[in-house]
């Protein structure tokens, strides 16, 4: 888009210039004489006469050639405006289109939306022009040409064959008269034969004059039929060339001006954007080559790194497809917290592999493999075998294991820590001889100085996004780990070992169900928690479910710890659904506060008091934010319930009452327990199927 003001200049010097070059070309001038037929003539019919005759017809026969060439040009002249009008009409629907479409990277793209929007318009008026152009050209010069072709040389074409057959029956009259006897005159016969040959002959003089008439006109009304609808076609061109000045001349000029500053800045952008990765191309193609070599120690004499506590890469992994036969898949693993994780290539989010708290690490001769190392979960029932590519990479990711299996990550110097136990570091790359006497020498030492919150909860590294609103207190910390905050919950459980959200515990810690009025299940899935100010609004679950679901996607967190949550009529319990050892509990009288999202009614979020590690008389706000696949509705519904039940126990006349409004079922259940026993009988008819 050039600058508006040259834009509507050359478009009105184009077609004032063109208004120019037509008027000089019309300006009266003496055309050349023309040749004729001689009327005269037509009744001799003379051979000079059908010679020149026989000139006129090839020339009427090449005018005819020509026309049709001709309006097929002008018929693709009219089909290709007629396809702009439509064409002009399709681009508008599509500018519009732009701010419908669902692109994933085009966040903040409202100036070239309204930019769009404008050029819709201006597209959309100038369709309008294109299609008073197209019906002008349909006017003033297709329906002329077409005129000329279909009734006057359809004329010519037509006194032809007249002409020629009153020639031949001529002919045939004369040659009938001359083959009249000499001797024997019958005069009957004669006279017929005069007769005959008088009137054809009359016959062959009157299509003859139409003829030269007709050819002889045609010679002046060529002219016309090739200039008239040229004349309309430049005319309905200077008519659009005008309204559009008229039309985008005043309109356009700022609003070009606007575009083309704003194209040349994105286009400044660009230059410098290309030719910085152009220059950083150039310094990664200067890498040594070692970097693309998978086994790069034997060519490279750095060591590997013992001290990680975090790794990444790719990883082959042995499954077992049969008794005895295995395959190899390649897949892109990490460690997150104490976690491995494993991500297939094209996914969105990685899912866990195993728990590396107090696992065993070590190396492994493989058959048909090189630079395996084995993962062996503390009860030694889980284990799998991994393929890095080098000899330095195995170490790298048997030492890091290691260090995060000892729960290095969770004292106050790791990297420390680590350099200490470097060298049982290096002990873990020999393979030893029993499952037993590796599990002894990884038992972790206790670190007298770790904090209870460092062994319970893994917190995000970088704080949330600050919030205008003072529900939540700005900078605090998001926990993805569910915290045991509950009075009457096991605090005595050893400082270094944090709280597996993976149902991986030494404990049995089973959930007690002695409530019978209210026991109900939900599957939920925790995404984290932030403390709060008040518990006055709904807004402050509102905010925690905002700031924690950006917090994820900012950070990539995609893990999420599943729970069977538990409601009964005296406290929320979290139940690991794999051991179903209780993780957290919460009393009904600390809740406050509970809603559900008001668009996605997946989401969940309470507000509960907890103790202050630092001040026993201090209470402080948590609030929770889970994700479930049952109704949100539904789980607040029946936390209010436990709550209604929880304050009328003491009062059996309020129980009673309360218990009464509750629905039952056909069979006199309960309706609410009566939903949960389907759920469950269906599952476990699931689990008999499988």
């Amino acid at each position: 888009v050039g600058a508006g003001t040259r834009v509507v200049a050359v478009l009105e010097l184009s077609c004032f210039r063109l208004q120019a070059e037509i008027v000089l070309s019309l300006c009266p001038v003496k055309m050349p004489p023309v040749d004729k037929l001689l009327l005269e003539e037509a009744l001799q019919d003379s051979p000079q006469t059908r010679s020149l005759l026989s000139v006129f017809e090839e020339d009427a026969g090449t005018l005819t050639e020509y026309t049709n060439q001709l309006l097929q040009a002008m018929q693709r002249v009219y089909g290709a405006q007629n396809e702009m009008s439509i064409a002009t009409q399709q681009l508008s629907k599509q500018l519009l289109a732009y701010e419908k479409q669902n692109f994933a990277l085009s966040k903040g793209d409202d100036e070239v939306i309204s930019t769009l929007q404008r050029f819709a318009r201006v597209v959309n008026e100038l369709n309008s022009l294109h299609t008073e152009l197209a019906k002008q050209v349909a006017d003033t010069m297709i329906f002329p040409i077409i005129q000329f072709r279909e009734r006057d040389l359809t004329e010519v074409s037509t006194l032809k064959d007249l002409f020629l057959l009153a020639s031949n029956e001529h002919d045939a009259a004369m040659a009938k008269y001359s083959k009249l006897p000499k001797r024997r005159e019958n005069e009957k016969l004669k006279a017929e034969a005069v007769a005959e040959v008088a009137t054809a002959r009359k016959r062959q003089h009157q299509s003859s004059l139409q003829y030269f008439c007709a050819l002889n006109a045609l010679q002046y009304r060529k002219r016309v039929a090739m200039l008239d609808p040229l004349l309309g076609f430049t005319q309905s061109q200077i008519n659009f060339f005008k309204m559009g000045v008229e039309m985008f001349s005043k309109k356009l000029e700022d609003f070009l001006t606007s575009v083309a500053t704003m194209v040349q800045s994105i286009q400044g952008q660009l230059d410098t954007e290309a030719e910085s990765m152009r220059l950083a191309q150039q310094d990664l193609m200067l890498t040594n080559e070692t970097i693309y070599i998978p086994d790069n120690n034997t060519t490279a004499s750095k060591p590997a790194n013992r001290n990680l506590l975090q790794k990444a890469g790719y990883l082959n992994i042995r499954n077992k497809t049969g008794l005895v036969s295995t395959s190899w898949e390649r897949f892109y693993f990490f460690t997150q917290g104490g976690n491995l994780m494993c991500q297939p290539r094209g996914a969105v989010a990685g899912g866990l592999i195993l728990d590396l708290d107090n696992c065993s690490v070590m190396a492994v001769d493989c058959e048909d493999r090189r630079y395996c190392f084995q993962i062996t979960s503390p009860s030694g029932k889980t284990s799998i075998i991994l393929q890095a590519e080098g000899k330095q990479e195995s170490e790298e990711w048997i030492c890091t294991i290691n260090n995060i299996s000892r729960q290095i990550y969770l004292t106050d110097n790791p990297e420390a820590i680590a350099i200490r136990l470097n060298q049982t570091a290096v002990d873990a790359v020999t393979p030893m001889s029993t499952f037993q006497k590796k599990h002894e020498s990884f038992r972790p030492e206790r670190v007298e100085h770790e904090c209870p919150e460092a062994a319970n909860s893994e917190k995000c590294l970088t704080e949330a996004p600050e919030s205008a609103d003072p529900l939540v207190i700005p900078g605090t910390p998001i926990q993805f780990d569910l915290c045991a905050t509950s009075d009457d919950f096991d605090q005595n459980k050893p400082v270094s070992r944090r709280t597996n959200p993976f149902g991986e515990s030494d404990r049995d810690q089973a959930a007690t169900s002695e409530d019978l009025l209210l026991h109900q299940v939900f599957t939920v899935r925790f995404l984290g928690s932030i403390e709060a100010r008040t518990d006055q609004s709904n807004e402050l679950i509102y905010e925690t479910m905002r700031q924690v679901l950006a917090t994820r996607a900012i950070h990539n967190v995609f893990r999420m710890t599943e729970f069977q949550m538990v409601v009964s009529s005296r406290d929320l319990r979290f139940i690991d659904p794999q051991t179903q050892i209780t993780k957290a509990s919460f009393s009904l009288n600390d809740v406050t506060l509970y809603a559900t999202h008001e668009d996605n009614k997946r989401l969940i979020g309470f507000v509960a008091r907890v103790s202050d590690s630092l001040s026993e008389s201090k209470a402080l706000l948590n609030c929770c934010i889970f994700e479930t696949n049952d109704d949100g509705d539904e789980i607040c519904s029946i936390i209010d319930l436990g709550r209604k039940i929880n304050q009328t126990e003491r009062d059996p006349e309020a129980l009673a009452a309360l218990m009464k409004s509750i629905k039952l079922s056909a069979d006199g259940k309960f309706l609410l327990l009566r939903q949960q026993m389907d759920k469950e009988e269906a599952e476990e008819c699931l689990e008999s199927e499988a």
